[in-house]
């Protein structure tokens, strides 16, 4: 959270983050993700690098999954309901 606000005191013009929920407790990574949601919602384009895919898709409006390096598929956030749909996109 430290870290987030010290780059926010800078007025960035885009925001990156990542690993955020890194060694975080899940209540604690709620309250961050929801904060950056309303910092997005109110004009600041985030850009975010998360392997706890389902958190990082609840505040997406892009998703770009990356397999050794290279861009493996591009989703729409909004279609991916659950584990096994995202594994597909690696696994299938």
């Amino acid at each position: 959270m430290l870290a987030i606000g010290r780059a926010l005191m800078a007025g960035p013009k885009i925001l990156l983050l990542d690993e955020p929920s890194l060694g975080l407790a899940p209540r604690v990574i709620e309250e961050i993700l929801e904060k950056l949601g309303d910092l997005n919602r109110d004009g600041l384009p985030i850009i975010l690098v998360e392997q706890k895919a389902p958190l990082a898709l609840k505040l997406a409006r892009r998703a770009y999954l990356m397999s050794v390096g290279s861009i493996a598929a591009e989703i729409d956030p909004r279609t991916v309901k659950s584990h096994d749909e995202l594994a597909r996109f690696y696994l299938g």
